[in-house]
């Protein structure tokens, strides 16, 4: 068990790990927070602490409630805890998957790991194409979370679940209960927006614990303002705010985040990312994601993140997770009208993959996404979706890379389960009313900013990649492509129909890019296979 530590809460050395239970019968290794580690040390009073570490406290309650400790964990965590009496070891990852949690298997043996190159440098063999998730990719624009990886033999424990291994064998199982929870909630006829308004306050207020700089990433749209808003009230006005630009007015949120700062006193930091730092930072970026990630607006955050750093601050804060528990997608509102929402891509009309250009055997064996409907309310269908299969799955496991990366914990004050679950299980009516999506949380955040980034409609987080990679990019691009069909010309891409899509869309057909996006990812990632790539240690 081995494990590298980012100081957060009690900075001594006591507090490293692997770190072994008062009785030394349990071993732990675990990252990132529990976030009510103050309350929990108040109902385990008796236990030995030595350290004020909430990875302790994780110890002490795992110690005395076993695996029921985890409902009563509010954080972000994955752990491994080894039993040395019994020799069974258990693997847990927080609800929403926020960190992440990797095994493979090597005959009886079990490796775990948050990264996958580290699995991969203890079993080289498995640095090998998972070809039904690059080939459902390709097809479908289709991660393969929560089950699968991009390597064939490498899984991620899924979010809300439990891994339990001993003597050979083992067994993965939930132990979040979302459906049940949500189907049991209780909302009652009043006292509604005042009750999700006490959980923010407080959500937030946990989230502050920290002996390290606090900042906040800060977009134009609601969900952030919002973030910012709330923790001017309870006493955080002067942490640092950070922002990227890309120097293009289509796109760059810059004059909300003014509109906001002029009621807000906060010192903003203002990264650019310019076309000419992409094909650099691409591949590094690919590096610490392990798999494919989503585009260019990635490496913007990747910039938020290394500005942070480089400004001291260790922590920053982030507002994922409302679109999700409140129906913000444009998307949601198909559905409210009886309508198909299969919309690949929020503010596209275009198609976002090109299927044709796949060699036929290899398109043959993707599979489409089936997901489960547990709830008799089409949009809690899709929003179900989103929180454990597609939109929510992603944005976690790129934004935590790209942090940990520049080595910054990022927390969601806004995935706090008791908010997720008690926004879910509202009324559709509540979510969304006369066009107008996140109604009642609009209502909330009218109280904490200006109304015009209250009320101002949604809009997605863009960058200019689609004319960067048609325009500036283009010769990276094609040698991207190119590097693509020389290690998987004829078996995955047809060369013929990848280079007229290419033309046809650099001659200026079609607003969605991702497709392009898919072909330079194939190319960088037969770089990194080749050894052709450097990635910062």
């Amino acid at each position: 068990m081995a494990h590298v530590r980012l100081k957060v809460i009690d900075l001594g050395d006591e507090a490293n790990q692997p770190m072994c239970s008062a009785d030394g019968r349990y071993v732990v290794v675990y990252n990132g927070e529990i976030y009510n580690y103050r309350e929990l040390r108040e109902q385990l009073r008796g236990y030995p602490f030595r350290t004020q570490s909430d990875t302790e406290v994780l110890l002490a309650a795992f110690s005395r409630w076993g695996l029921d400790c985890l409902d009563r964990c509010n954080g972000m965590f994955a752990f491994v805890v080894l039993d040395v009496q019994s020799g069974e070891l258990v693997a847990a990852r927080d609800r929403f998957g926020v960190k992440p949690l990797y095994y493979a298997r090597l005959g009886d043996a079990l490796v775990l790991a948050s990264e996958i190159k580290a699995i991969c440098h203890l079993i080289p063999s498995l640095r090998s194409d998972n070809e039904v998730a690059w080939a459902s990719y390709l097809r479908y624009g289709r991660y393969p979370e929560p089950e699968e990886t991009f390597y064939k033999g490498i899984y991620p424990v899924p979010a809300g679940h439990v891994l339990k291994y001993r003597e050979g064998e083992v067994q993965v199982s939930r132990w979040y209960r979302f459906v049940e929870r949500v189907r049991s909630y209780g909302l009652g006829g009043t006292g509604v927006e005042e009750r999700y308004e006490e959980l923010l306050h407080d959500a937030l207020r946990l989230r502050f614990r920290s002996d390290v700089e606090l900042g906040v990433s800060l977009s134009g749209g609601l969900d952030s303002a919002l973030l910012a808003g709330l923790m001017r009230t309870l006493g955080r006005d002067r942490v640092r705010a950070f922002h990227f630009v890309t120097g293009d007015m289509r796109y760059d949120e810059r004059p909300w985040v003014e509109a906001f700062l002029r009621h807000n006193a906060m010192h903003l930091e203002v990264v650019q990312l310019q076309a000419g730092d992409v094909p650099r930072l691409a591949l590094e970026v690919m590096g610490y994601e392990d798999e494919p990630y989503g585009g260019i607006p990635t490496l913007a955050y990747s910039g938020v993140f290394e500005r942070a750093r480089s400004a001291g601050t260790i922590v920053v804060l982030d507002g994922q997770g409302m679109d999700e528990q409140w129906a913000g997608y444009d998307y949601y509102a198909r559905v409210e009208d009886g309508e198909d929402a299969v919309v690949p891509v929020q503010g596209s009309s275009d198609s976002p993959v090109r299927p044709q250009c796949m060699v036929r055997a290899f398109y043959e064996i993707a599979r489409r996404s089936s997901f489960p409907r547990p709830f008799g309310d089409a949009l809690q269908n899709l929003q179900y979706r989103d929180i454990f299969y597609t939109k929510l799955p992603r944005a976690l496991r790129f934004n935590d890379r790209i942090s940990m990366m520049w080595g910054i914990e990022l927390r969601e004050p806004f995935l706090d389960y008791r908010l997720v679950e008690m926004a879910f299980a509202m009324p559709a009516q509540w979510k969304i009313r006369q066009g107008v999506h996140k109604y009642l949380l609009r209502k909330i955040a009218s109280r904490y900013i200006p109304e015009g980034v209250a009320l101002a409609p949604k809009r997605p987080v863009q960058t200019p990649q689609r004319e960067w990679l048609r325009e500036a990019l283009h010769r990276w691009v094609e040698e991207m492509i190119q590097r693509a069909l020389d290690e998987y010309g004829g078996q995955w891409l047809d060369p013929d129909a990848v280079w007229k899509a290419y033309r046809k869309y650099k001659s200026g057909v079609g607003d969605n890019s991702f497709f392009l996006w898919q072909w330079v990812s194939v190319g960088m990632w037969a770089q990194i296979r080749r050894g052709h790539a450097t990635i910062r240690a």
